[in-house]
């Protein structure tokens, strides 16, 4: 059986910065197949290593800073993968590409990497998503949904 993961990441102190733990939650309400797993990975890093192994697919959900205006949602695959990861786009986002580069040297790097975030309104202190941003959630949702779905993870059921 394929292993596969939906990661939110971010820090829920610091308003948009949290909106990848605040979409994993919306979907925690949702029934999975047991083949997939959310994961509410907050701030953390070389602790999330051994349940990032061997994955099939992992869907990062976090905020991307890239200039574009707030709001704007971000979704990259494949070689733009590492591209992500070479700029520092959100505040937690070293230790997370530590996390990946040791996958990838031990071999147990996901087979398919997909990041879907939105470009924050304010990383100000504060436990509420903006306006901006909150009125996005369920685009975020639905293409998070999507990545499952073209990974053929929600058979059976709408996207």
């Amino acid at each position: 059986m394929t292993k596969n993961v939906v990661l939110g990441v971010g820090n829920i102190l610091l308003s948009d910065e949290g909106v990848g733990v605040r979409v994993v939650e919306a979907l925690a309400s949702d029934h999975w197949p047991d083949n997939v797993e959310l994961i509410d990975g907050g701030t953390c890093g070389m602790e999330l290593l051994e349940q990032l192994e061997d994955l099939d697919l992992l869907i990062i959900v976090d905020c991307v800073r890239g200039g574009r205006p707030p709001g704007t949602p971000v979704v990259l695959r494949g070689a733009a993968v590492p591209v992500f990861f070479r700029t520092k786009l959100s505040p937690h986002q070293v230790s997370l590409s530590d996390v990946l580069a040791t996958l990838e040297l031990t071999g147990k790097a996901p087979r398919h990497t997909v990041i879907i975030g939105i470009e924050p309104a304010s990383l100000a202190l504060g436990m509420e998503l903006t306006p901006t941003v909150a009125a996005r959630l369920p685009e975020l949702l639905a293409l998070t949904r999507g990545e499952l779905a073209t990974h053929g993870l929600l058979a059976g059921r709408s996207a």
